[in-house]
């Protein structure tokens, strides 16, 4: 089968490829008491009881995915990660043979109320429950939430165990990026970090993403992570 479109396509390369080694378990921060015992679960084999992870948007769905795969695949275990967003009515094309011990399904909500793509979803489900494998799912409303068509997809993700995640505080985002400048060897400034978090979004997918402009700056320039520094990189884009 030839993948619909560049979300499908992503799915099927090495996850070295598609997620950087930021995303992996030991590096969420902020996870509910109990979560990330139960995906490695999941992604080890230990438990096949399917898991839904909702939270709104960079509350981390996509990295715990993605770290799910992770540890599956360092285990010797076959994973397939899909992002469904760009795939409204495509959703059983993107489908079509795909089976592995882990399959993560990413962005729901971008095909809810499609029933052709519900079906998809429902006899997907299906087929993984009876052969024994392992169903992730993300979205950013939960399953009751979901403006579904089909009932009976509703009643499979309903019977999922749920995690709803939250939005990173201001120390949590503090504690990312520390935990992001320390597995990269970067000092990272204390008086730099406040500054950084007082100006910039405070969402944490920006955040990262500035991060990682950071990271390449200092290692082009051969500085550490100052004040001085971040207004040079950042100054004219944050006035």
């Amino acid at each position: 089968m030839t993948p619909p479109d560049v979300e499908a396509i992503g799915s099927q390369l090495p996850l070295a490829l598609r997620a950087p080694p930021d995303q992996r378990f030991e590096r969420f921060v902020a996870a509910p008491t109990g979560l990330l015992d139960q995906l490695r679960a999941l992604a080890l084999g230990r438990h096949v009881d399917p898991i839904f992870l909702s939270g709104p948007h960079s509350s981390g769905k996509t990295h715990l995915l993605l770290a799910a795969c992770a540890e599956a695949e360092a285990a010797g275990r076959r994973t397939v990660y899909l992002s469904l967003r760009g795939l409204r009515g495509r959703v059983g094309e993107a489908l079509q043979d795909v089976a592995a011990e882990l399959v993560a399904l990413d962005d729901l909500d971008a095909v809810a109320g499609e029933r052709i793509d519900e079906i998809a979803l429902f006899d997907h489900h299906n087929a993984q429950r009876d052969a024994g494998r392992g169903s992730l799912y993300a979205a950013i409303e939960a399953p009751d939430a979901l403006p579904l068509a089909l009932p009976d997809l509703h009643s499979r993700l309903a019977q999922c165990a749920r995690w709803q995640l939250p939005t990173l505080d201001d120390a949590g985002r503090a504690r990312m990026l520390r935990a992001r400048a320390t597995a990269r060897g970067l000092d990272f400034d204390a008086a730099a970090l406040d500054w950084m978090l007082q100006r910039c979004s405070r969402d944490p997918g920006s955040l990262a993403a500035l991060f990682e402009r950071l990271d390449h700056a200092s290692l082009v320039a051969k500085r550490r992570l100052t004040v001085p520094f971040l207004r040079q990189v950042l100054g004219p884009e944050l006035g």
